[in-house]
Protein backbone atom coordinates (compact mmCIF):
# COMPACT_ATOMS: atom_id res chain seq x y z
CA UNK A 1 0.00 0.00 0.00
CA UNK A 2 1.39 3.33 -1.01
CA UNK A 3 0.40 6.41 0.79
CA UNK A 4 -1.27 9.24 -1.02
CA UNK A 5 0.73 12.21 -1.93
CA UNK A 6 -1.06 14.87 0.11
CA UNK A 7 0.74 12.46 3.29
CA UNK A 8 3.96 12.36 1.67
CA UNK A 9 4.11 16.04 0.54
CA UNK A 10 2.95 17.20 4.26
CA UNK A 11 5.63 14.61 5.72
CA UNK A 12 8.24 16.53 4.12
CA UNK A 13 7.06 19.71 4.88
CA UNK A 14 7.73 18.63 8.36
CA UNK A 15 10.96 16.74 8.25
CA UNK A 16 12.50 20.21 6.39
CA UNK A 17 11.04 21.99 9.48
CA UNK A 18 12.46 19.68 11.97
CA UNK A 19 16.09 21.10 10.58
CA UNK A 20 16.33 24.15 9.74
CA UNK A 21 19.25 25.98 7.21
CA UNK A 22 22.09 26.64 9.41
CA UNK A 23 21.05 24.68 12.54
CA UNK A 24 23.53 22.20 14.03
CA UNK A 25 22.30 18.89 14.80
CA UNK A 26 24.28 16.64 17.77
CA UNK A 27 24.47 12.35 16.95
CA UNK A 28 25.57 10.49 20.12
CA UNK A 29 26.40 6.47 20.53
CA UNK A 30 23.69 5.67 22.59
CA UNK A 31 19.64 6.63 23.85
CA UNK A 32 21.15 7.18 27.45
CA UNK A 33 23.60 9.64 26.65
CA UNK A 34 21.49 11.78 24.43
CA UNK A 35 18.71 12.26 26.74
CA UNK A 36 21.15 12.80 29.37
CA UNK A 37 22.53 15.30 27.34
CA UNK A 38 19.45 17.03 26.85
CA UNK A 39 18.25 17.08 30.23
CA UNK A 40 21.48 18.45 30.98
CA UNK A 41 20.99 21.04 28.05
CA UNK A 42 17.56 22.09 29.15
CA UNK A 43 18.45 22.64 32.65
CA UNK A 44 20.75 25.03 31.38
CA UNK A 45 17.72 26.73 30.35
CA UNK A 46 19.21 26.17 26.53
CA UNK A 47 16.08 26.08 23.58
CA UNK A 48 17.45 22.33 21.94
CA UNK A 49 15.15 19.60 20.12
CA UNK A 50 15.58 16.44 20.67
CA UNK A 51 14.58 15.40 16.92
CA UNK A 52 14.81 11.92 14.92
CA UNK A 53 18.31 11.57 13.44
CA UNK A 54 18.28 12.80 10.17
CA UNK A 55 18.38 9.65 7.45
CA UNK A 56 21.60 11.37 5.90
CA UNK A 57 23.02 11.23 9.40
CA UNK A 58 24.47 7.84 10.57
CA UNK A 59 23.16 7.45 14.51
CA UNK A 60 23.24 4.56 16.54
CA UNK A 61 20.01 5.26 18.84
CA UNK A 62 17.96 6.98 16.29
CA UNK A 63 17.70 10.40 18.22
CA UNK A 64 19.88 13.72 18.21
CA UNK A 65 19.60 17.05 19.40
CA UNK A 66 18.89 20.06 17.45
CA UNK A 67 20.26 23.39 18.43
CA UNK A 68 21.08 26.71 16.85
CA UNK A 69 24.30 27.78 15.54
CA UNK A 70 24.29 31.09 17.51
CA UNK A 71 24.20 28.40 21.00
CA UNK A 72 26.51 26.28 19.39
CA UNK A 73 29.79 27.41 22.31
CA UNK A 74 27.05 27.18 25.16
CA UNK A 75 26.03 24.13 23.80
CA UNK A 76 29.39 22.32 23.08
CA UNK A 77 30.72 24.10 26.07
CA UNK A 78 28.09 22.19 28.58
CA UNK A 79 28.33 19.45 27.01
CA UNK A 80 32.12 19.06 27.05
CA UNK A 81 32.01 20.14 30.99
CA UNK A 82 29.79 17.13 31.50
CA UNK A 83 31.32 14.65 29.64
CA UNK A 84 28.98 13.90 26.74
CA UNK A 85 30.45 15.18 24.18
CA UNK A 86 28.98 14.00 20.97
CA UNK A 87 29.60 10.90 18.58
CA UNK A 88 29.73 14.07 15.72
CA UNK A 89 28.05 17.66 15.05
CA UNK A 90 26.46 18.60 11.79
CA UNK A 91 25.23 21.85 10.55
CA UNK A 92 22.27 21.58 7.73
CA UNK A 93 23.25 23.60 4.92
CA UNK A 94 21.72 23.84 1.26
CA UNK A 95 19.51 20.47 2.27
CA UNK A 96 22.48 18.42 3.60
CA UNK A 97 24.66 18.12 6.68
CA UNK A 98 27.94 19.49 6.61
CA UNK A 99 30.07 17.14 9.49
CA UNK A 100 31.60 19.84 12.12
CA UNK A 101 35.34 19.92 12.80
Amino acid sequence: MTLPACIIAAYERKKRIMVREGDCVAVFHSIHRVMKAEKVLKGHGLPVLLIPAPRALHADCGLAIRYAVVDRQAVEDILKAEGLLPEEIHIHSGGKYLKSA
